[in-house]
């Protein structure tokens, strides 16, 4: 039986999880495994990584699955409300919960506020009023949750101490 390793995080799951199920589970079977892994409710939503409409539980794993495996997000909210804040500016958009720190990075520093990739590089999102940076691969429904469904980021300059990384 050919297996697939999913990867999730989701709401009150910061950390990536991680379990491995038979290709051919639909994302139905692996919700109700997953709400009873994390006691989760049972009108919680399934998103894919970076994606942002909720997936439809009939797909199969198989379909939704890379060479990594799958990369799924549980939550509470169809959509999370990103506020990035640079240089005086506020941008705004509604991202689903799976999408990345990365993507949400990407899309306000070179597309809202015209930065080069390299520019981008040298900056990060920071949780706006906390020194709390989250990683690229976090996805952002897990730094929110119901009904506030929101996250406000500052747009910062990485700190490089001698040049590294």
């Amino acid at each position: 039986m050919e297996t697939i390793d999913i990867f999730y995080q989701g709401h009150g799951i910061r950390e990536i999880e991680h379990i491995e199920v038979a290709a051919d589970h639909t994302v139905a079977a692996v919700k109700a495994l997953l709400i009873e892994k994390h006691g989760c409710e049972n009108d919680i939503f399934v998103f894919a990584e970076d994606h942002d409409g909720v997936v439809e539980e009939h797909i199969t794993i198989r379909d939704l699955a890379g060479p990594a495996g799958a990369k799924l997000h549980l939550h509470y909210c169809r959509h999370v409300d990103v506020s990035v804040n640079f240089a005086g500016r506020t941008v705004t958009h509604q991202f689903g919960p799976g999408t990345t720190v990365a993507k949400v990075k990407h899309w306000a520093a070179v597309k809202q506020f015209g930065m080069t990739p390299d520019e981008a590089g040298e900056h990060v999102l920071q949780i706006a009023g906390i020194k709390d940076r989250p990683s690229p691969g976090t996805h952002i429904g897990t730094l929110t949750a119901c009904p506030a469904c929101s996250v406000r980021f500052d747009l910062v300059p990485d700190q490089r101490v001698n040049g590294a990384a």
